[in-house]
């Protein structure tokens, strides 16, 4: 396999980083993000600026989360130079804390639209910012039916 484009080597990236939160491998996930000032906004939090608070987030998710998978959908990689923006909506399944048995607890389902920001570095693409922002409003291709018959703000 030659060479790859800097599209496909960004996908892999945020595929990555997606993986290892999944596997709750902070170490990995520590690998993943620039040094110096980056930036998170997990859904519902404030954000939060610099390395060492962006990762201690992330412990404290892992930590606190019994499963979690990720469903990416509607992908959108712009690379200009050394910076990549991917857009993207997390499909989120969530468990919450194991039964008495063992098994994973109540399985929840989210919807989370994301932006994350790359930059290249000597070591690959590496994570500068996430913010993720819940989706709180069903959007179907009916969506302007309840429109009808009323008129255009524009209109007479």
């Amino acid at each position: 396999m030659g060479p790859r484009t800097d599209i496909e080597l960004v996908e892999q990236a945020n595929t990555t980083l997606y993986e290892t939160i999944e596997r709750g491998d902070h170490e990995a996930l520590s690998e993943l993000w620039l040094d110096g000032q980056v930036s998170v906004v997990h859904p519902g939090w404030p954000v939060l600026r610099g390395r060492g608070e962006v990762l201690r987030s992330y412990a404290l998710i892992m930590a606190n989360t019994e499963y979690i998978q990720f469903f990416l959908t509607d992908v959108e990689i712009d690379v200009m130079g050394d910076t990549a923006l991917v857009t993207c909506t997390e499909n989120i399944l969530s468990g919450g804390p194991a039964e008495d048995d063992g098994s994973v607890g109540p399985l929840i389902g989210q919807l989370v639209v994301a932006t994350n920001v790359f930059r290249r570095t000597d070591d690959g693409w590496r994570v500068w910012s996430h913010h993720g922002s819940p989706v709180l409003a069903d959007r179907e291709d009916g969506e302007d039916e309840e429109d009808e018959g009323e008129p255009d703000a524009g209109g007479v």
